[in-house]
C-alpha cells in the first residue's frame, strides 16, 4: 500500500472494514442481488460502525476523518462482488449526505444528516431527468415559491436508492427563466404527498434500487431549501468532483480485485500440460491490464489528496472517471475471457462484474459528456469555480 497516502491508522481501519464486510455483508449479497432489495438492518449496522460518518464533522455526529478513509471504504466495497450494494451505500453517504454536509443549515442537519450518519435514514440525490440525462442545465423540474412552501413538479430518473430512501435531495428550477442560474436544492421527505416511484429493471447493479421519480404538486416547506436559492447549479457542479472521483476509485478497485481473481484462476487452470498463466499471449495481456490499473490508481490517489486539501479538481476528477471506467470495462472484458466458458456462467463472479462495470462510463456523467467538459477546460480555457467564489 502507498505509505505516502495511507497511515498505520488507515491500514487498521481497512483491516477492520474487511472483517466487517465479510461477516455482515457478504453472506447476504446473493440474496440482495436476486431480490433487488437491500435489507434495512445492514444500514443500521453501517451507521453503528461509523461508516456513514467518515466525512461528516464531529459536531454533526460524524468522525471528521480525512478523505483516504473514504477511499478505503470505496475500495473495499468493490471487493464483495456487488456493484449495486456498493452504489447504494456510497450514493447515500457521498451523494445525498455531501449536500447535507455542505449546504444544510442546523435544522436540516438535525432532521436528515444525523439520522443518516446513524443509519436510521437513507438518502438519495435527484438530479438526472428523463429528457435531460447528464445535461443538468436542461432540467425541467420546477419548485415555485407559494407562501411558506415551494410546489414541486417534474420527474427524475436513474435515482439510486430512489425507491427505499427516506428523503431525497432534489434539484429543481425555482426561476425557470434564468436557466441554470435559477436552480435550487431541496430536502424532500420521500413520503410527501404527490411523490411516486417506479423501480427500474437494470442490466447490472441488481442489488440496488434505481427509480424514476415523479413529483405532482409536492409541497416542500420553505425551510427545506438548502443553501441559497438559485445557487443549486454551482453546488451540483462543485460536488460532481467528488462523485466522479468516487466512480474512478470504484473502477480501479473493482479492476484490481477482478484481475487478482482471474490470476488465481489462471494459476490453477491447465491447458496442454501447463497452467494457462504460463502462456505468453495471456501473460502479456495481464501485464497491460495491470499497468493500466496501476496508473489509474496512482492518479486517483493524487486527485484524492488534492481534493482533501481543499483544491478544486474539476478537470482532474473528470479525467479520473473517464479513464478509470474505460480501463475497468476493458479489464472486465479481458478477465471474463481469461476464464473462458466459466466466465460466462453466473455461478462465477465475472458475469456479474461484467454487467456492473458497464455502468461506469454512463453514471455520474457519460464519457461523452466528460470529454466535452475536459475539452472546454483545455481547449476553450473555461474556468470552473467553487460556489463560494
Amino acid at each position: 500500500m502507498q505509505s505516502m497516502y495511507f497511515t498505520e491508522e488507515h491500514q487498521l481501519f481497512r483491516a477492520s472494514l474487511k472483517d466487517f464486510l465479510q461477516k455482515e455483508v457478504v453472506p447476504h449479497i446473493d440474496k440482495w442481488e436476486e431480490t433487488g432489495t437491500i435489507e434495512r438492518f445492514i444500514w443500521k449496522k453501517f451507521g453503528d460502525m461509523g461508516y456513514f460518518g467518515l466525512a461528516t464533522p464531529e459536531e454533526d455526529g460524524g468522525l471528521g476523518l480525512d478523505l483516504f478513509y473514504t477511499i478505503i471504504l470505496l475500495e473495499e466495497l468493490q471487493k464483495i462482488n456487488s456493484g449495486g450494494f456498493a452504489a447504494a451505500i456510497w450514493a447515500h453517504a457521498y451523494l445525498a449526505m455531501t449536500h447535507l454536509n455542505k449546504e444544510a443549515d442546523a435544522y436540516l442537519k438535525e432532521k436528515y444528516l444525523r439520522p443518516s450518519v446513524d443509519g436510521d435514514k437513507i438518502g438519495c440525490l435527484c438530479i438526472s431527468e428523463p429528457f435531460g440525462g447528464s445535461d443538468v442545465a436542461a432540467m425541467r423540474t420546477t419548485a415555485i415559491k407559494n407562501g411558506d412552501h415551494y410546489i414541486l413538479n417534474g420527474s427524475k430518473t436513474f435515482i439510486t436508492n430512489g425507491v427505499y430512501a427516506d428523503y431525497m435531495i432534489v434539484a429543481a428550477k425555482t426561476n425557470p427563466e434564468l436557466g441554470n442560474k435559477g436552480i435550487s436544492i431541496f430536502a424532500v421527505d420521500r413520503k410527501s404527498e404527490g411523490v411516486t416511484a417506479n423501480k427500474l429493471n437494470k442490466l447490472g447493479w441488481r442489488a440496488s434500487d434505481t427509480a424514476e421519480l415523479a413529483f405532482d404538486n409536492v409541497k416542500i416547506p420553505a425551510v427545506n431549501l438548502m443553501g441559497e436559492e438559485n445557487m443549486g447549479f454551482s453546488y451540483i457542479m462543485e460536488h460532481f468532483s467528488l462523485e466522479r472521483l468516487i466512480m474512478g476509485v470504484n473502477a480501479h478497485a473493482r479492476s484490481e480485485h477482478v484481475l487478482e481473481y482471474a490470476l488465481n484462476y489462471m494459476s490453477e487452470r491447465e491447458a496442454f500440460g501447463k497452467s494457462i498463466n504460463q502462456f505468453q499471449a495471456l501473460r502479456h495481456r495481464v501485464v497491460d491490464l495491470h499497468a493500466d490499473i496501476d496508473m489509474c490508481k496512482e492518479y486517483n490517489y493524487s486527485v484524492a489528496y488534492r481534493l482533501d486539501k481543499g483544491q478544486y479538481v474539476v478537470k482532474e476528477a473528470t479525467i479520473s472517471k473517464l479513464k478509470s471506467t474505460k480501463v475497468a470495462d476493458e479489464v472486465a472484458y479481458e478477465c471474463l475471457q481469461f476464464l473462458g466458458g466459466y466466465g460466462y456462467i453466473e455461478d462465477y463472479p465475472m458475469a456479474r462484474n461484467f454487467r456492473d462495470s458497464r455502468l461506469g462510463p454512463i453514471g455520474g456523467g457519460t464519457s461523452e459528456i466528460l470529454r466535452e467538459i475536459i475539452s472546454k477546460i483545455i481547449i476553450d480555457k473555461k474556468e470552473y469555480k467553487p460556489a463560494t467564489v
